[in-house]
């Protein structure tokens, strides 16, 4: 039997095993506070796949759904009170078949084509590039656009980055005969998408010469400076990350890495809401274990680049559950519960930790696909629990990192139902702080135990802080979740459990709780 033992930070984070107790304690360390929290570490992701577009963002200006402009109201204000930083777009998989050219001009006249990848569900383009980047004018965020090296052409992939940021030349000329005068801001370019994959089958050695010469072609137009991602490694491929950081790190600003929270790629991957307490802990092991795979990932990117100039991306993240039943294959449609909220907030904890190479995160995806912030259905729209995680924890964006010693009960796990073999020691408590611009310390705390309360000790190292408040998420039964017939069961609470008495901060936490403080 292989044990991984998960090792929580060497000299950031240390977590400390102690005898089995109801117990835990907090030390925050701000000598040791250098790194800045990205604010786009909080990035969403919005594929051409099921309902994530069409009547999850998108149901048209002749649509009976209220809308501004044919984007959903609902949707909107979600969003805008989520403070999403960046949104990645048209895919994933997607984005290797998709052909720009075909979701500009009239709606009306734009080609109808078959989604090969996800259920081969016919896409009328009706969404396409200013739609796309309108949304993110409205919503305030940077957009990250992936291009088509799979199937696309050098010249296909120039053409979109001028008719997007160029104030003229063709495909200005063009874009201002479709509606739009000014060019847009697009900072982020991802050249192609799991290219080892979906993206093309492609060997690294290979990749990384295509990949050279697709981002050549990528100019920035009149001061509008690309950042030009690669695509990464799935997972533990550490073989293409060493490819491609040996052969184009000179021409990359990110390297991507995509990570996914998933009991198996063959066969059931589980219910999103019928399991076992065995599940959920293991669910909980597999998804911390994404800071090996950074640890790993980053070692062989600091050996070729030991500055630490080339950002490491994680633009894929998150759970993958068998679709819901009844819904159409291949859409991806799956519910989420109180399970999904502590992937969320345990992953966020650990992004936290590696902000001198992690520049950016993804979750996949945005709305009604995998673990997704919000559920739609005709006009009724669910905000779910991972959706309130994001919410909480927005109060981190572009705030100091404060790293911590954690000491905490732990418990041994192993896979269920032959999945990937493994016991990992996993802590019952998860713990990250941020310092904002204005002073306020934020403490995020998440009690994993399914069972047993947890008396939390956090010392603040000599922090002047007078006042705490806080929200708290939590269920009766870690399976909860919101639906359209009851939309409210998983919503954070006022939170009353955290006493601030000579430096120390006692919080009182019930099982299976999420807690988010402010303390001023």
């Amino acid at each position: 039997m292989n044990v991984r033992r998960l090792m929580f930070g060497a000299a950031v984070v240390a977590v400390l095993p102690l005898a089995a107790q109801k117990e835990s304690q907090v030390r925050l360390l701000p000598e040791q506070a250098s790194q800045i929290i990205p604010k786009e570490i909080y990035g969403q992701f919005a594929e051409h796949l099921g309902t994530c577009i069409y009547g999850g963002l998108w149901v048209g200006e002749e649509s009976a759904i209220p809308n501004t402009d044919g984007y959903r109201n609902d949707v909107l204000q979600a969003l805008k009170d989520l403070k999403v930083p960046v949104l990645r777009w048209p895919g994933g998989c997607f984005a290797d078949e998709y052909h720009w050219r075909d979701g500009i001009g009239p709606r009306e006249d734009r080609p109808r084509m078959v989604n090969n990848n996800w259920g081969g569900t016919v896409e009328d383009n009706s969404f396409g590039t200013h739609e796309f980047l309108n949304l993110c004018e409205l919503l305030g965020c940077e957009p990250y656009v992936s291009m088509n090296v799979g199937s696309g052409t050098v010249q296909e992939t120039a053409q979109w980055v001028e008719y997007m940021t160029a104030e003229d030349g063709p495909m200005a000329k063009l874009r201002k005969q479709n509606g739009r005068e000014k060019p847009w801001r697009v900072k982020y370019i991802g050249v192609g998408n799991e290219s080892w994959g979906c993206g093309g089958n492609m060997r690294p050695e290979y990749y990384a010469d295509l990949y050279r010469r697709y981002q050549t072609y990528c100019r920035s137009y009149n001061g509008n400076r690309l950042f030009k991602i690669a695509s990464g490694s799935g997972e533990y491929d550490l073989h293409w990350t060493e490819v491609m950081m040996d052969r184009a790190r000179n021409q990359m600003d990110g390297l991507s890495l995509h990570y996914y929270t998933v009991a198996g790629w063959s066969g059931s991957k589980g219910s999103a809401t019928d399991f076992t307490d065995e599940d959920y802990y293991w669910t909980m092991g597999k998804c911390l274990d994404i800071e090996n795979c950074i640890r790993e990932h980053s070692k062989i990117m600091d050996k070729y680049d030991p500055k630490k100039r080339v950002a490491l991306m994680v633009d894929e993240w998150g759970t993958w559950w068998d679709e819901e039943p009844g819904t159409v294959r291949g859409h991806l449609y799956q519910q989420n519960t109180m399970r999904d909220a502590f992937v969320a907030a345990l992953s966020l904890n650990v992004f936290h930790k590696y902000t001198d190479r992690i520049k950016m995160a993804n979750i996949a995806q945005i709305a009604n696909v995998l673990q997704s912030m919000i559920l739609t259905k005709e006009d009724k729209m669910v905000l779910t629990p991972s959706y309130y995680v994001f919410q909480m924890y927005n109060v981190h964006q572009d705030a100091t990192y404060l790293p911590a010693e954690v000491q905490c009960e732990h418990k041994m796990v192993r896979a269920q139902m032959g999945r990937d073999g493994e016991q990992r020691d996993l802590p019952m408590l998860a713990a990250t702080a941020s310092k904002a611009k204005d002073g306020a310390v934020h403490i995020s705390l998440s009690n994993v135990d399914l069972k047993e309360s947890n008396e939390v000790t956090v010392d603040l190292a000599g922090l002047e802080l007078k006042t705490v408040t806080g929200q708290m998420l939590t269920v009766k039964d870690i399976a909860d979740k919101n639906t359209f017939e009851q939309p409210d069961v998983v919503k954070p609470v006022a939170f009353k459990g955290a006493k601030l008495s000579k430096g120390k901060l006692v919080v009182k936490m019930p099982p299976m709780s999420i807690v988010a403080l402010e303390l001023k």
